[in-house]
């Protein structure tokens, strides 16, 4: 606070005017004080815009990229694709960030970010790598002869589910619309955490068929249902798209999850951790 209020004191001595009142519950600002945190603000922004458009600039691609997704797509997905990439690119770095809110790209929080949404936002650009398609699971020695089964016979089983969080994802607001509160006995707030608890027999659940169909322990008690999928999204800043390196990277992605995308799409349950790229490229077109 000290800092602060002779900071303050420096710049009302230099301008001549007062930027803040002190009041009993702290310092406000006056008109004065607003009007200069608005200029900031938009300095801020310049600076940032500035600072993308060079990035944009690049003549190799090289240096650091930063890279958001969110913990269930990294682990059960794309570790060993960018793993292949830097392979690749040895002279990139890659800094991921895992997160599942949506960080601010024109911060440059992160160069590109790899989302399952079907509404990405309207001021990045980028293409939609695949379809996620969710399907019901049990664990496997729990309904060793059961096959597909109709959902209706399975609402008195113990469910498993993603917490009050995650209420905008389908699959959930399937549950609480379909399924009795007290036939719900688990809620964890991670999809990795969830498909653990199918595994573990705590209760039958909705589940990515990319993290499921490649767990023996799982078998599928229905078909996927389209009405719970999500595109998967590769997005960048637009002063962003032509950087060498965000160009190359976005380009090897693409690529690669095109040939997981039977795994994705719940038409090709093989491990992209299990398998080499050339398994999969052959596994995908056979």
């Amino acid at each position: 606070m000290a800092g602060f209020v002779g900071i303050r004191s420096q710049i009302e001595e230099a301008l001549g005017i007062k930027l803040f009142e002190r009041h009993r519950s702290g310092y406000v600002a006056t008109p004065a004080g607003d009007e200069m945190a608005q200029l900031a603000e938009r300095v801020d922004s310049d600076i940032s815009a500035f600072a993308i458009r060079l990035a944009g600039q690049d003549i190799k691609p090289a240096g650091e990229l930063r890279v958001t997704t969110n913990d269930t797509l990294l682990v059960d997905l794309l570790t060993p694709v960018f793993a292949a990439f830097l392979e690749q690119c040895p002279d990139i770095r890659l800094d991921v960030l895992l997160s599942n809110q949506s960080l601010n790209l024109s911060k440059r929080d992160a160069d590109v970010a790899i989302r399952a949404t079907d509404n990405p936002p309207e001021t990045l650009v980028g293409r939609r790598a695949a379809r996620i398609v969710w399907a019901l699971y049990g664990r496997a020695a729990d309904f060793a002869d059961a096959g597909e089964v109709g959902i209706e016979s399975l609402w008195a089983h113990r469910w498993v589910s993603l917490g009050e969080q995650f209420s905008a994802l389908k699959a959930v607001r399937y549950l609480t619309q379909h399924v009795e509160p007290e036939r719900i006995v688990y809620k964890v707030n991670t999809v990795l955490g969830l498909s653990e608890a199918v595994e573990a027999g705590i209760g039958i659940g909705f589940l990515p068929c990319f993290i499921a169909d490649t767990k023996p322990g799982l078998t599928r008690l229905a078909a996927p249902d389209p009405g719970f999928s999500a595109d998967l999204w590769l997005l960048t800043h637009p002063d962003l798209r032509h950087s060498p390196r965000v160009r190359l990277f976005l380009d090897f992605i693409a690529v690669e999850l095109g040939r997981m995308k039977p795994l994705i799409e719940g038409a090709l349950p093989i491990s992209p951790r299990a398998a080499s790229s050339g398994d999969r490229a052959d596994s995908a077109v056979s």
